[in-house]
This record gives C-alpha cells, sequence and structure tokens, in this order.
C-alpha cells in the first residue's frame, strides 16, 4: 500500500498537530539523527541553502506524524557544509559516521558523491543525493540513491529540445566533475544521435578562475560551426555550476560568442550567482539561455508549493525540485524507521527496505519511484531563463519544459 501522507500535505500535519493536546503521548526512546552534506557557502549555494531548510521543515513536521502516531522515536537533522568540494564532502561523512549516523542526505554533486560511493557500504551508511546527476555513479545494489533523474534522462531530453530549436551544430563545454562531464556526454551523444555536429571541448578544472583561455579556445569552436551551419544554427552548450556567470561575463563581449545561442546544464540553472553579474545577466537575455531543473508536477502544486513556500520565506530563493527532492528523502528515511520502530541495528535491512519504502511513496514532488540502480526512474525538466524587469532586477522565470 503506499505511503500518501504527505499527498495531504501540511495542513494535514497542522490538524494532526491541533488533535494532539486531546492525547497523551509516550516520551521518546529514540532520536535518530539524519546529516545533511551541502554546500552552504560555496559554488552551487542556492540548492545547499534551500535544502538545509527542506530538511528543517520535514524533521518538524515528521515529529508531529511521530508524535501523534505515539511512536516511540523522534527524528533530528545536523548539517555539514561541504562547499561543492570532495574532500570536505568525504570529511563530512567520516564525521557524520564517527557520530552514529546511519543516513546521510545529499551531498549534492556528483563529485562529491563520487569519493562516498566505495565508503558507504562498510561505513553502514545509506545515502540519498537529491542533486547528483552522473550516470557513471548508477550502481546495483550499493547503500547510495538518487532522487532526481541521472544524466541518461537529463541529457537526451534538452538535446531534443536545442535540436528542435533548429540547432545543428553544438559546442559543448564542461566543468571537470564527474555530473557535468556526464552531462555534457549524453547530451552531447543525443545531439549527434538526431543528426547533429558536436564539437566537445576539453573540460575546464573545477580551480579555474581566469576563463581567458577557455573563452579563447571556444570561440574558435563555435566559429567552425558558425561557418557551416550559420550563427542561427548554432550554438553552445555549458555544463557549469555558479563559474558560468564569469564565463557568461567574458563571452558577453565577443561578437562571435554573442551571436549563438547558449544552454546550460542543471548546475547553472537558478544560480544567485548569475543574476548579481549585470554583464552574465544581460548576455543570457540576449542568447536566450535556458537550462533544465528537475521538474514539479503541475498535477501536485496544491501539495509543493505550501512547503515551497515556507522554504523560501525562510531562505528568500525559490526552491526547485531537487530541493523539494530532500523533503521527501526525510519522508522515506522516516517511513523506513516506521518500520523498524527507529532502531537502525540492522542495516542490511534498512538497505533492503528503503528502495521498498521510496517506490511506493507518493512525495510533494511525485512518487518516488527508483529504477534498478537506485535512481530516479523517470521524470520531466522545466527550463529556466532569465529576465530583466522594468526596474533592471533579474530573474529566473520558466520559459519551457521537456516532452
Amino acid at each position: 500500500m503506499k505511503k500518501t501522507f504527505f499527498i495531504a500535505g501540511a495542513f494535514f500535519v497542522l490538524a494532526l498537530a491541533s488533535q494532539s493536546c486531546k492525547k497523551s503521548s509516550p516520551a521518546a526512546t529514540t532520536t535518530v539523527n539524519v546529516s545533511g552534506l551541502f554546500s552552504i557557502t560555496g559554488n552551487w549555494s542556492s540548492l545547499g541553502i534551500d535544502s538545509r531548510e527542506a530538511l528543517q521543515l520535514a524533521t518538524a513536521d515528521i515529529n508531529t506524524y511521530l508524535q501523534n502516531k505515539n511512536a516511540s522515536f523522534r527524528m533530528s537533522v545536523s548539517f555539514y557544509d561541504t562547499k561543492l568540494n570532495p574532500d570536505s564532502a568525504q570529511q563530512a561523512f567520516m564525521a557524520a559516521s564517527n557520530a552514529g549516523t546511519h543516513f546521510i542526505i545529499g551531498p549534492q554533486s556528483s563529485a562529491e558523491l563520487a569519493v562516498l560511493v566505495p565508503l558507504a557500504d562498510a561505513a553502514k551508511m545509506i545515502v540519498v543525493s537529491q542533486g547528483s546527476t552522473a550516470g557513471s555513479l548508477a550502481i546495483a545494489g550499493d547503500p547510495v540513491f538518487r532522487f532526481c533523474p541521472n544524466d541518461k534522462v537529463e541529457g537526451p531530453a534538452i538535446a531534443n529540445t536545442i535540436y528542435k530549436a533548429g540547432v545543428r551544430g553544438l559546442v559543448t563545454l564542461p566543468r571537470n566533475d564527474a555530473g557535468n562531464l556526464g552531462l555534457q556526454s549524453s547530451t552531447g551523444a543525443a545531439f549527434v544521435a538526431k543528426g547533429g555536429t558536436v564539437n566537445a571541448m576539453s573540460a575546464y578544472s573545477s580551480t579555474t578562475t581566469d576563463f581567458s583561455s577557455v573563452i579563447a579556445d571556444l570561440k574558435t569552436q563555435v566559429s567552425q560551426l558558425v561557418g557551416t551551419y550559420g550563427a542561427a544554427n548554432t550554438a553552445v552548450y555549458l555544463a557549469s555550476f555558479d563559474e558560468g556567470a564569469d564565463i557568461f561575463a567574458l563571452a558577453a563581449g565577443d561578437s562571435v560568442l554573442s551571436s549563438v545561442k547558449w544552454y546550460g546544464g542543471d548546475g547553472i540553472a537558478l544560480s544567485n550567482i548569475l543574476l548579481s553579474n549585470t554583464s552574465a545577466g544581460d548576455f543570457a537575455i540576449k542568447t536566450g539561455f535556458f537550462a533544465p531543473s528537475y521538474g514539479l508536477p503541475v498535477s501536485l502544486q496544491s501539495i509543493w508549493q505550501p512547503v515551497s513556500d515556507r522554504i523560501n520565506a525562510a531562505t528568500g530563493i525559490a526552491p526547485d525540485a531537487f530541493a523539494l527532492a530532500a523533503y521527501d528523502a526525510m519522508w522515506v528515511i522516516a517511513y523506513t524507521l516506521e518500520a523498524t520502530n527507529g532502531s537502525t541495528a540492522d542495516f542490511n535491512k534498512l538497505k533492503t527496505s528503503f528502495p521498498l519504502i521510496s517506490n511506493s511513496y507518493d512525495g510533494i514532488t511525485g512518487v518516488t519511484k527508483l529504477d534498478s540502480f537506485g535512481d530516479r526512474a523517470s521524470g520531466t525538466f522545466d527550463y529556466w531563463g532569465i529576465a530583466k524587469d522594468s526596474a533592471a532586477h533579474y530573474g529566473w522565470k520558466v520559459v519551457g519544459e521537456s516532452e
């Protein structure tokens, strides 16, 4: 039977809370901690900040639910700021493990998750990433799960959109990390399969701060395709994080790079850094730039919107589906623990039960069904572009969706 508690949403939680004074609840005998490994102050911090708030809200809602069921355990949450750095993620993982934690939500990037995959089983840790998309991390039987579709879903979706827009020559430029390299590969392969031509550039280092040489190489690649297909049918696909704003600002000064369409991967979608850089924002608008973010079902808006509003009110950042997937992940952990009365002693049982619970859970982001590798089985994507209002304020807006 499906878990449908949060199909009723936060309103049901409040209704239960109003009745709690009529019940006598025994004191909880166990508190189970979940550790969030997020980039709070580093690159892609917009997702990290919203994910942190999502877990705090979920913990409060879950504990209200557990209290009203007279459950013998409660949930708590702690956080580690990984700054999107794999070494920091590994250190946070070990700290959480040494503290007795058996559940992690995050990290949000594939580069971080890649260093944790070999450690999770030995540490008896269930890891649930809300943002990793690298297909290379799709491994059957491990205790690592992902609540978003991987690049094998996202790449073909954006490639199809780009090709249908009339683009026939595409230059792909990635940051050197597992997630963005995976997006470059899957997007490029799908675009070529449709009949397009791809010039795949070498990845720039994750520590790059001066993108002058990258821009020069990019101009050479774009010029070659413009000579074949024309500027109107040539585009750039950038798989990056917040540093994409620096690339945009430099590209804005080049007439060739400003003459073609630009697209991006999910790591740059909804970036606040891009909004605060005037040159980058204007370049994005001029080139019709947009990037996909895992989409939220319109049919469930009455369910996810109240949670989204609560997160936005606390952080000032409108959460996307990746952040709301963290909220759902916390609930699936809670339901997994409910079956053991809060016990974490039998790791193999937790590891087996988690995907079964997930496959039958109706969350605020929809049914969290996983594939055989433990990744979100399906999903659609909203395309986000940048607009400027009459007061010259930049903001993200939905400009389309994948088919």
